[in-house]
């Protein structure tokens, strides 16, 4: 007996909003579209956390405008000796 594969689609929305916390409850510092008593996942920062790998948005502009083809991408990869990740830990360090 063959077994059917079905597809679905979620829709989900993904964003990054600004809160405040004021007496135990978090109010949105901005217009959300939820409907009322939905659950939503929420993920806090308090600011503070800066990561390398989190860039500005100038920077993903500049990236984005970059021409770089996939011959590109390959020829950089071919220089790669051994590990990858050991080589992107030891770019990362200089």
């Amino acid at each position: 007996m063959k077994s059917r594969v079905r597809a679905y689609t979620l829709e989900a929305m993904e964003r990054t909003i600004q809160a405040i916390y004021e007496q135990g409850v978090l109010r949105p510092l901005e217009p959300i579209s939820l409907n009322e008593s939905q659950e939503v996942t929420i993920t806090i920062s308090d600011g503070a956390y800066e990561h390398q790998l989190l860039i500005s948005s100038e920077e993903w502009s500049d990236a984005a405008a970059c021409n770089v083809t996939l011959e590109d991408v390959r020829d950089a990869l071919a220089t790669i000796h051994g590990s990858l990740s050991q080589t992107v830990i030891q770019e990362r360090d200089r």
